[in-house]
């Protein structure tokens, strides 16, 4: 079994080959992994189901024991795929506190931070692309999709004229 990530994984039914993926794939590619999911207004408002999480961003938790608390990201740890939020921490036996890693999957972004004109304009292209656009793009037949329907057409109307 190789060792390196490979680029042209397309896709397996194996956990191990799965985990593997997962763990071996470059930070480029992590960071795709990293995606938390919007709020419905802010789904509404950008056209997009989920964004990258960055620092700044007021976050909600919502699996674990911290389920329906809010904070701020205050850090991305893309090796491990971990987002520390504030005021998440957890106590040791010394007293000590230690913030606490939440998985992507397991928070939704409530506020987004702005400050980056980069991610505001990546917001904004998706925005501007409405749904009924690209359910019209998608809907566009190629000239040789439509020969065929003419084609059967034509064969349909031929057959019924020589059956009476």
């Amino acid at each position: 079994m190789k060792t390196e990530f490979s680029q042209h994984w397309k896709s397996s039914v194996q956990p191990r080959k799965q985990r593997k993926y997962r763990f071996t794939a470059p930070l480029h590619v992590k960071q795709k992994m990293v995606h938390v999911h919007l709020v419905r207004e802010l789904r509404q408002k950008y056209g997009r189901r989920n964004v990258q999480a960055r620092k700044g961003d007021k976050v909600i938790i919502l699996r674990g024991r911290f389920r329906k608390r809010e904070g701020k990201v205050e850090r991305i740890d893309l090796k491990r795929s971990h987002i520390f939020v504030s005021s998440i921490e957890q106590i040791k036996k010394d007293g000590t506190k230690i913030p606490l890693a939440l998985h992507p999957s397991s928070l939704m972004i409530k506020e987004l931070d702005l400050t980056d004109k980069r991610r505001q304009e990546v917001l904004s292209m998706k925005k501007s692309q409405s749904p009924t656009e690209t359910k019209n793009k998608e809907t566009l037949k190629t000239p040789a999709k439509q020969n065929q329907n003419q084609d059967k057409a034509k064969s349909k109307e031929v057959k019924e004229k020589i059956s009476p």
